[in-house]
């Protein structure tokens, strides 16, 4: 089992709850997710203003996931509010 985990930094003019939700419903879309949780920051300053917690069976999941149009067409709005973004995949 993999865990993709991801935060994000938006733009101060930037309305995130459009991509939140989009990405919020994947899951119903793209069989191979087991699980996601994506949530903003409870904390107003905090270093990172959302994260995402998704996991996969294995590496070629999360690649599939990356590559998806569907996933594609959300991380674009993504990229269009974003100004930072990191992450990292870990076995679990």
């Amino acid at each position: 089992m993999i865990r993709h985990i991801v935060f994000w930094k938006f733009r101060p003019d930037a309305d995130p709850e459009p991509f939140l939700q989009a990405l919020s419903a994947l899951p119903e879309q793209i069989d191979w997710i087991r699980g996601m949780h994506v949530a903003r920051s409870a904390a107003p300053n905090a270093a990172w203003d959302a994260a995402l917690e998704v996991d996969f069976d294995t590496l070629e999941d999360v690649a599939r996931y990356r590559d998806d149009p569907r996933h594609k067409k959300v991380s674009a709005l993504c990229r269009s509010i974003r100004t930072d973004r990191v992450s990292i995949d870990i076995p679990l």
